[in-house]
């Protein structure tokens, strides 16, 4: 029972992750100081009734750049070719205000979702320059005090057939950029575009994230070579690839051959449900493939994952709100997941994509940032299961949003109704 009147700030009766009663968390100089079934100080205080609590939403995979751009181009109904086709026409009249005040839209509404910590890819080539780049550099700093932002520059169009891409991703990488991100399926050479992209994140010292084997046609994969650059290289922990819905449509002996693979290589695999079911399987006319490569079934094979927004309000996703507890119903929904796996879900999305960032201060642990969102039910369980709202959020221990709990107004019952009630 921590005695200690110099706290900032004192959580009372927060139900942890895995805990199975609440706990008093306090909190000192922006960082959890203190964590005990009850803290005897004289400190402000918030009581949280035994909601459960989270140290935040870790969005691994989102395209901050070219968000909320319905309504610019007619395309609404196309593949996945189309949607690159689609934003490549619009991205060369993209300004640097444009893609701020877009995607500053998607930044409010996943920190009023419960988000605290985010990794957005960059489009970086000829056609749109850098001007994405400094737009999101901008928001990284005007969104500090809400969520921590990590910005990942890539090649969506190609690389090695792309002259002046290369330049600017090095310029990117001079200037900050977190991580480097590649799309091999769109290059004419897509071995020489890994190969490429290890020598730049290993001459800056970067992680990587691919876009990577994004189509349902397992005959052939780039997964195996992403893999074996990786343990040349000596980057096991530090590869994430995204989409890898070839995975997918492969039969069990071979899932299990790739799992192994990807779980001995260090390789972590993000899936991103919204994306992935919306533009695979269209040319079916019944009998459609979820194209949902299983996280879980991942999992349990040692390989690191993490379930993400992508996109929001696109082509390639021409819906979405930002919330990270909707993607894990909406995933455990596609992928069949039962109650057993609800709390796997919310791993999903917190712990494993943090650890797939390496984020090592990530967590509701002493020492680390006062970051944490409370839920509006009693477990993260039937909080996925239920869609629970995030009802108030903090960041360092400031606090960063809240949301106050919907309340119905019934209409009065009439005086002679209520007496016959009575009666």
């Amino acid at each position: 029972m921590p005695d200690d009147s110099a706290f900032d700030l004192i959580f009372r009766q927060a139900t942890l992750p895995g805990g199975t009663r609440p706990v008093d968390i306090g909190v000192r100089r922006g960082r959890f100081a203190a964590i005990a079934p009850v803290i005897v100080a004289d400190a402000p205080e918030v009581v949280l009734g035994g909601r459960a609590v989270l140290p935040g939403f870790v969005d691994s995979h989102v395209h901050l750049d070219k968000a909320c751009l319905l309504g610019r181009c007619g395309h609404l109904q196309g593949g996945l070719k189309a949607a690159i086709a689609a934003v490549s026409a619009m991205k060369r009249d993209f300004t640097v205000a444009d893609v701020h005040e877009r995607g500053a839209q998607v930044l409010e509404r996943a920190i009023a979702k419960g988000t605290t910590r985010m990794r957005s890819h960059v489009e970086v080539d000829p056609r749109v320059g850098l001007r994405s780049f400094e737009a999101l550099k901008a928001m990284k700093r005007d969104f500090a005090w809400a969520i921590d932002l990590s910005l990942c520059v890539f090649p969506q169009e190609g690389l090695t057939n792309d002259p002046g891409t290369e330049e600017l991703l090095v310029r990117a990488l001079q200037d900050g950029a977190d991580a480097l991100g590649g799309c091999p399926y769109t290059d004419t050479d897509p071995h020489a575009q890994i190969a490429r992209l290890f020598a730049l994140a290993t001459r800056f010292d970067v992680d990587l994230d691919f876009h990577l084997d994004f189509d349902l046609d397992a005959s052939w994969m780039h997964l195996d070579e992403v893999c074996r650059q990786t343990t040349v290289h000596g980057y096991g922990g530090r590869v994430a690839i995204g989409h890898v819905t070839k995975l997918s449509s492969l039969p069990p002996e071979a899932f299990a051959r790739a799992a192994e693979r990807l779980a001995q290589a260090g390789v972590a695999v993000t899936v991103l449900p919204a994306t992935d079911v919306y533009l695979l399987g269209r040319e079916a006319t019944h009998d459609v493939p979820r194209g949902l490569t299983p996280a879980h079934r991942l999992l349990a094979q040692g390989v690191t994952c993490s379930v993400a927004t992508n996109n929001v309000l696109n082509p390639f996703t021409p819906f979405g709100d930002a919330s990270l507890l909707r993607m894990a119903n909406f995933y455990a929904n596609v992928a069949q997941v039962g109650p057993e796996g609800f709390d796997a879900c919310i791993d999903l999305v917190t712990a494993l994509p943090a650890r797939l960032m390496n984020l090592r201060d990530y967590g509701i642990a002493i020492g680390n940032p006062a970051d944490l969102v409370v839920l509006d039910a009693p477990t993260q369980a039937e909080a996925l299961a239920g869609l629970a709202e995030p009802i108030m959020g903090f960041k360092n221990g400031r606090q960063s949003f809240s949301r106050p709990a919907a309340q119905l107004h019934a209409p009065s019952q009439p005086r002679a109704a209520l007496r016959a009630v009575a009666g």
